[in-house]
């Protein structure tokens, strides 16, 4: 690898920004790279076993990851409300640093993490637009066994 060049802006590059600019000193036709997110979703999966949520923004591309196994709960512990209220409480703050302040939620699962964490939510200052479940459930569910003879 070489050396790097530098290319200065001629003044005629300057101007032509310069004559771009709105009343306001923006210049048009340049996008910004940090975009401040004010709605994002929020998805709660609450097992058995464990509870995580994950924080996106509307078009579903997670921004933050949270567990109750990350935040450091071990075994039994992991499933219990406290854990999830915990984690909902560590997601809010995460999304009040990344800007985000009005959320969608959607629930899946039937841990007993569900409530306990959405009560964190609201406690916390997240305005809430909706909340959905989107457990899955069975329409019929699998073949039954075949009949036991003896």
């Amino acid at each position: 690898m070489g050396k790097k060049r530098i290319i200065a802006k001629s003044e005629e590059t300057s101007q032509k920004q310069s004559s771009n600019a709105n009343p306001e000193g923006e210049v048009l036709g340049v996008q910004e790279t940090h975009k401040t997110r004010k709605e994002g979703r929020i998805y709660i999966f609450s097992s058995y076993n464990n509870t995580k949520m994950s924080l996106t923004d509307p078009a579903g591309n997670v921004i933050v990851n949270v567990s109750a196994g990350a935040i450091g709960f071990k075994g039994a512990r992991k499933s219990t409300p406290f854990a999830a209220s915990k984690v909902a409480e560590t997601l809010s703050t995460a999304a009040k640093n990344k800007g985000i302040d009005r959320v969608d939620i959607l629930i899946k699962g039937i841990g007993s993490g569900r409530e306990s964490a959405l009560r964190s939510f609201a406690t916390k200052g997240m305005e809430i637009l909706s909340i959905k479940d989107i457990t899955p459930v069975p329409h019929n569910g699998p073949r039954p066994r075949k009949v036991r003879r003896v």
